[in-house]
């Protein structure tokens, strides 16, 4: 499988590290299987930090590597979803709010704060929440790895 990482400058190796907190599936290393959805997030990463040039770098992974690792898949934008989207945007801890090496789903929408704000101050309910994440694209697909054991399976194209 082909996956793509959308960046405002090329880079070698990937460092968790450098990885921002708060994000849809906790930090870590986001990735598309759509080139074009890669190159709008190198778009938007060069406009919000204001420096370097919407880049995309490809990457493929082995299908198989999969078996090795502990994955959770959305198929679709649900509850289940929604909630996993409110434990990583609002973790505080140090620690990952979850023990996946891989998570595969929807892309919540740009509004994604005020979103959460609005449902934890009880002014939306749980399915509206789920209506509002959606990315207004369509579904989208991003894949999450958060792990050295789930980066060592990507190889750099």
């Amino acid at each position: 499988m082909i996956l793509y990482h959308g960046t405002n400058k090329p880079f070698d190796n990937v460092d968790l590290k450098k990885s921002r907190p708060n994000k849809d599936f906790g930090r870590g290393f986001y990735l598309s299987p759509n080139y074009s959805q890669a190159m709008d997030m190198a778009k938007i990463k060069c406009a919000q930090i204001g420096e370097g040039s919407p880049v995309v770098l490809t990457f493929e992974l082995d299908e198989d590597s999969y078996k090795e690792l502990k994955v959770l898949v959305f198929d679709n934008y649900n509850e289940e979803w929604a909630k996993f989207i409110l434990l990583n945007r609002n973790h505080a801890g140090k620690d990952p709010a979850h023990d996946y090496d891989v998570v595969i789903g929807p892309i919540a929408n740009d509004r994604v704060g005020a979103q959460l704000w609005r449902y934890e101050n009880q002014m939306i309910d749980l399915p509206t929440l789920v209506n509002n994440l959606r990315y207004m694209k369509g579904v989208t697909i991003q894949y999450f790895f958060g792990t050295e054991k789930a980066i060592s399976k990507l190889k750099r194209l």
